[in-house]
C-alpha cells in the first residue's frame, strides 16, 4: 500500500525479486549492463553536447496519434490467399510487445472473403428464431444500452498450427504464436438482448452470422454463450476499427477466435447447430481412436516465452530478465514455470497483477546466462489445474492429423553465439509420419 493505494507495480517487483532471490539470480542485476558516465561525460551532456531535437521546435499537434518512425518494424505479419487476397490472415508481433493489452492497430485477423465497409446507419442487429420475439436493434440503439468492459484474450484455433510439423518453425515468436491478442472489449452483454427477446422451450444453440461477403456463420452453445457473451461496439475505448468488426462484433471470453463473429448482423435461436463449414469441414479432427473431435470451443492452458524468442540474440552472458505470457479458456492462470535446461528443472515465475480470468498474464524470471547452449521454456497451469502438456503429450493425446487447438510447450534454443531458435524438447523430437501443415485452413 502507498498513501492508501494498491501499489500493483511494487507487488510485482517484489515478486519478480523473490523468485530470482530463490535462485540466487538477482544480485547486481544492473552489473555490466549500464557504462557509468564520467563525470565529464555527465556535464556535456547537459551543457555544450544536447542532441538535435533539443534544440529545435518539435512537431504540431496531431488529430490522431501514430507510433514513432523509430517503431515502424512494429507491425502484423500478413499472410494471405494468393488467388483471394482478402482470404487469409495476420500475426500479431507478441515477441516486439510488453504488457498484456495489445494496440488496435496491431491486433491479429483472420478473414474470410476481406473486409466489409459497413455504414453503421445502415446496420441492423436481428435477433429471431426460437424466441417469443423477433427484434432488430440499430447500433444507435445498443449504444443507449448500459454497456460492460472485459479484458479479455482472443484466439484463432489454428493459432501455432505449425507446432504440428515434423520441423519446428523459425519465424519470430509473433509470426508463429501470434494469431492471439488481449484487448478491453466494451458492449452489451449478449443476455440483456436475448432476455428481450425472450427465450423458448428447446432453444438450446445460437447461430451468430456476420455481414460480409463470406457470411461467416457459426453454432454457438445457448447457455455458456448466455453467461460470457458480450455484444461489442469498443475495444481498448475507442470504436471497433473495420478489420476488427465495426460497427458490432460478438465477443465469447476464452472461446476460439472463429466463435467471435465480427460484423455481427444476425443471432438465430435454434434447437440444433447448423453445422456449417466450419464446424464441419473446418475446426473438425480426426483423433487416433478414428472418432472426430468436434465444438472444442475453449482455448486450453498455453504460455510462451516472449524475449529472448526466436530471431532474437543475446549480446553476451550475463543477467537476463525472461518474459512471456500465458492464458487459458478455463479461466485463470494459476501459475506459470519456466526451464532453462530443456525441461529437466523448473523453477516458478512471477505473475504481474492484474491476474484476470480469460486473459493474457504476464510473467517474468530473472536468469544468468551462462554462455553455453541453453534450452529455456515455460509451462502454464490455470485454475482448473490443467497443465500445458508436451508435445509428445499433444501428440500421444490427439494424433498426428491435427490442425486446430495446439498449445503444447514452446522450446527456444540459444546458441554459444546468443542466437535464439525454436527446438522441440528432445522427448518429442519429430515422431515419424506427422504431416506437415499447408494453408488449408483458408
Amino acid at each position: 500500500m502507498t498513501d492508501g493505494k494498491l501499489d500493483l507495480h511494487g507487488a510485482a517487483r517484489r515478486r519478480f525479486l523473490s523468485a530470482g532471490l530463490k535462485t540466487g539470480l538477482v544480485t547486481g542485476f544492473g552489473a555490466g549492463l549500464v557504462r557509468p558516465a564520467t563525470a565529464g561525460e555527465g556535464q556535456r551532456q547537459l551543457s555544450d553536447r544536447l542532441p538535435p531535437w533539443m534544440r529545435q521546435a518539435g512537431a504540431p499537434f496531431s488529430s490522431y496519434g501514430q507510433p514513432s518512425s523509430h517503431e515502424d518494424g512494429v507491425i502484423r505479419w500478413v499472410s494471405a490467399n494468393r488467388d483471394m487476397p482478402g482470404n487469409g490472415a495476420s500475426w500479431c508481433p507478441l515477441h516486439e510487445l510488453e504488457g498484456i493489452v495489445t494496440p488496435n492497430g496491431l491486433h491479429f485477423e483472420r478473414h474470410h472473403n476481406g473486409v466489409p465497409a459497413i455504414d453503421p446507419a445502415r446496420h441492423r442487429l436481428l435477433v429471431h428464431g426460437a424466441v417469443d420475439r423477433s427484434l432488430s436493434f440499430r447500433i444507435e440503439d445498443l449504444l443507449r444500452y448500459p454497456l460492460r468492459s472485459r479484458v479479455c484474450f482472443l484466439e484463432c484455433g489454428g493459432n501455432s498450427n505449425p507446432g504440428w510439423n515434423r520441423q519446428p518453425s523459425q519465424g519470430r515468436a509473433g509470426y508463429t504464436h501470434g494469431l492471439v491478442s488481449c484487448s478491453e472489449w466494451t458492449g452489451v452483454p449478449l443476455a440483456t438482448v436475448l432476455g428481450e427477446a425472450g427465450l423458448q422451450s428447446g432453444a438450446d444453440w445460437l447461430i451468430a452470422e456476420g455481414a460480409d461477403a463470406f457470411a461467416m456463420n457459426v453454432s454457438i452453445p445457448l447457455r455458456p454463450g448466455w453467461e460470457r457473451g458480450l455484444l461489442a461496439l469498443y475495444q481498448n475505448g475507442e470504436r471497433l476499427r473495420p478489420e476488427n468488426g465495426y460497427p458490432l462484433r460478438l465477443i465469447l471470453p476464452g472461446w476460439e477466435g472463429v466463435l467471435n463473429v465480427k460484423w455481427l448482423r444476425r443471432l438465430h435461436v435454434a434447437d440444433r447447430p447448423a453445422m456449417v463449414r466450419n464446424e464441419t469441414a473446418k475446426y473438425t479432427e480426426l483423433l487416433p481412436s478414428g472418432k472426430a473431435r468436434q465444438f472444442t470451443h475453449t482455448m486450453e492452458v498455453k504460455s510462451l516465452i516472449t524475449r529472448p524468442s526466436a530471431g532474437m540474440r543475446l549480446p553476451g552472458p550475463g543477467l537476463y530478465a525472461l518474459s512471456g505470457l500465458a492464458w487459458s479458456g478455463n479461466g485463470r492462470i494459476r501459475r506459470v514455470e519456466v526451464s532453462v535446461d530443456g525441461g529437466d528443472t523448473w523453477r516458478e515465475a512471477a505473475l504481474e497483477e492484474p491476474v484476470l480470468p480469460y486473459c493474457f498474464t504476464r510473467f517474468r524470471l530473472p536468469w544468468r546466462w551462462g554462455g553455453g547452449v541453453s534450452r529455456i521454456a515455460s509451462r502454464a497451469v490455470d485454475e482448473t489445474g490443467a497443465v500445458q502438456p508436451t508435445r509428445a503429450e499433444l501428440i500421444a493425446r490427439r494424433g498426428r492429423h491435427g490442425f486446430f487447438h495446439y498449445h503444447a510447450i514452446v522450446t527456444w534454443e540459444i546458441d554459444e553465439e546468443g542466437s535464439v531458435g525454436q527446438v522441440y524438447d528432445r522427448r518429442s523430437d519429430a515422431p515419424d509420419g506427422e504431416l506437415d501443415i499447408d494453408a488449408g485452413w483458408f
